[in-house]
């Protein structure tokens, strides 16, 4: 009997096809290559009967099964998918109404700072016509101030003595004997309605004399003692002192700011003279130069090198 070979089975001649590259969908999801699935459908597709043939109809009942599994498979993931971009969709909006809410903010917070600088500009304005009108008011108690002490002269230099200091009218009158009798001969009224010293009070951490503040009744004695007294040193009992016009303290305080260029101008003979309230004038080159502030004459000086 002969060896009946069975029919041996032809080999797959197909090539193993590699496994697809992977497709990343929304947030990881995976899934295979079309022709990977294509190739899985093949595969799992019911194999002929060996007596009966084959079977299309078996065949496209498995394709279309597959198809309503492939479809199936992508709806869900488009499902998922339409879920995710919703999602997006609305974190997308919730940013923009966040984004228009600080935007709106913004624009009020710039519109508070307009207003507020506007604000600011406006009390500056303010406060700067505050500053004028309390300079203005300032200048104007102190010049009635000056004014109310029109009559005064400032006697300097007086010594502290008990029997100086209860005869302070006599001293006075001494004063004017000594230095200007010629007030006198001339019937001047030299009368004083009152002298004190200043400060009221004694202190005794100084060793210089308190000023003497006396009244005169007549201003035009008062005016005539002071011409005087401009003109050469005056002497209490051969001790020298000096009889200046009584002024407010601040007046006096800018007096004394003049005393060095005083002192310097009167070395380079011009002629310096403290004028009221407290002006400087100096005869210089044939004129007559008049100066409120120090600032001022500094600027004079610099440009005259004769007066450095």
């Amino acid at each position: 009997m002969a060896n009946s070979t069975e029919p041996q089975k032809p080999q797959n001649t197909k090539k193993n096809k590699k496994k697809g590259a992977t497709l990343d969908t929304f947030y990881g999801a995976k899934i295979q290559n079309t022709e990977q699935i294509e190739d899985n459908i093949k595969e799992n597709a019911p194999k002929p009967s060996k007596g009966n043939g084959n079977s299309p109809q078996t065949y496209e009942e498995f394709e279309s099964e597959m198809t309503k599994k492939m479809e199936a498979f992508w709806e869900e993931k488009l499902e998922i998918m339409q879920k995710k971009f919703t999602h997006l969709q609305n974190q997308f909006d919730q940013t923009v109404k966040e984004n228009q809410a600080l935007k709106a903010r913004i624009r009020q917070l710039e519109d508070n700072d307009r207003v507020k600088e506007q604000e600011l500009i406006k009390q500056s304005q303010n406060t700067k016509k505050l500053e004028e009108n309390i300079k203005y008011l300032t200048d104007k108690v102190i010049d009635l101030e000056n004014r109310g002490r029109r009559d005064n002269l400032r006697i300097i230099g007086l010594p502290e003595k008990p029997e100086i200091n209860t005869k302070l009218d006599m001293v006075i009158q001494d004063i004017i004997k000594e230095n200007c009798p010629e007030i006198l001969e001339q019937g001047g009224n030299t009368a004083t309605d009152r002298a004190h010293r200043t400060p009221s009070t004694l202190n005794p951490q100084k060793t210089t004399p308190r000023n003497v503040i006396a009244k005169f009744q007549s201003y035009q004695t008062k005016e005539k003692i002071l011409q005087e007294a401009r003109k050469r040193q005056f002497r209490y009992k051969g001790m020298p002192i000096r009889v200046t016009q009584d002024l407010a303290s601040s007046t006096l305080n800018d007096r004394k700011a003049w005393n060095m260029i005083f002192r310097k101008a009167r070395e380079l003979g011009l002629q310096p003279r403290i004028s009221y309230p407290a002006k400087l004038t100096i005869y210089f080159q044939g004129k007559v130069w008049a100066f409120n502030k120090i600032e001022d004459f500094q600027l004079f000086a610099k440009k005259r090198p004769e007066l450095c």
